[in-house]
Parts: structure tokens; sequence; C-alpha cells
């Protein structure tokens, strides 16, 4: 896969998926990763990336270049380059890596549908307390049910357990 390829194929939000950053405000700014800041000043493109607070600018390379310590050779070998001129290794790289985003984004939307899901169901709870008599049996279920649905929730939000427990809702 030349350089010109890989671009194509990756943009800075999926680098920054790929290193578990937030993902952008709406105006395209995230804390800078290069340096501590207590505001967002690194500006996110769709190819490229620059920080008005330590001046670190460059494309997906460079951006994985410094996130991993590499040099560009190995971060070129990294996102999938080949310096050779094996056309059918070029290829399956190219599939591998467009598996691994399709994979990456069937993830996100189940992590996006276990959340709609729980929210929905601690809403249901909640109206339900309300409507039953305090302490009863089937308010004590319901209120059993909702703290469970909130503890998922909060679960959802944590980034490093969130894919199991959404493997696990589905």
């Amino acid at each position: 896969m030349t350089k010109d390829e890989i671009k194509a194929l990756y943009t800075m939000r999926d680098m920054l998926q790929r290193y578990g950053l937030p993902q952008p405000s709406r105006a395209g700014f995230i804390r800078c990763p290069f340096h501590e800041e207590k505001t967002a000043s690194m500006k996110i493109y769709d190819r490229d990336y620059h920080c008005f607070g330590c001046g670190e600018h460059g494309d997906i390379f460079t951006f994985v270049q410094r996130m991993d310590g590499l040099t560009f050779k190995e971060a070129f070998s990294e996102l999938g380059g080949d310096y050779g001129d094996d056309r059918f290794s070029a290829r399956l790289r190219i599939y591998q890596a467009q598996k691994k985003r399709g994979a990456e984004r069937k993830a996100a939307q189940r992590l996006a549908w276990a959340k709609e899901r729980t929210a929905l169901l601690m809403s249901t709870y909640r109206e339900w307390l309300g409507q039953l008599e305090p302490l009863s049996d089937a308010w004590a279920d319901t209120y059993r049910a909702l703290q469970y649905q909130e503890y998922l929730w909060e679960l959802l939000d944590d980034p490093r357990e969130c894919r199991e427990v959404a493997k696990d809702l589905i």
C-alpha cells in the first residue's frame, strides 16, 4: 500500500480512536496528547492536525510516529504500508485494514445501541417507581433493576470496560 492509499484509507479521527483519545469537539478541538494543558488546543482536520499550544502539526504518519515513538518507516509499516512491489500483499493489507475499520465501526454501533437501551430502561424503571406502592415487592424489584441499569451505565462510560459490557448486552 502506498502513502497516498493509506492517507485515503485513514482519517485523523481514526487515529484518535486507535489511541483511545476522545473525539473532537464540534469545533474540531481536543486536548493535545503531546503536552500538558487544561483546555483543548489541538485542531483536528480530516487528514492532519495542528496544536496551537505546542506548535505540533502533521499528518497521520507524524501522529503515529509521535504517539508510538517510531520512525517514519516504522509508522508507514504499522499503518499497512509496503515498500515492495508485491501487489497481493498490498491488497491484503488494504483488505485487513478495511475489515478492522468495519469491526471498529460495528463495535461503536453496539456501544451506542447499548447506551441507548440502558438509558431507555432507566427512564422506564424511574417512571414505574413513581407509580408503584413504595417498598412493595414490585417496587423493590423495579428498584433493583434500576440500580443494575445505572451500574451498566457507569460501565459503559468507562472506556476500558465499555467494549466488554457492550458485547455482553447484545
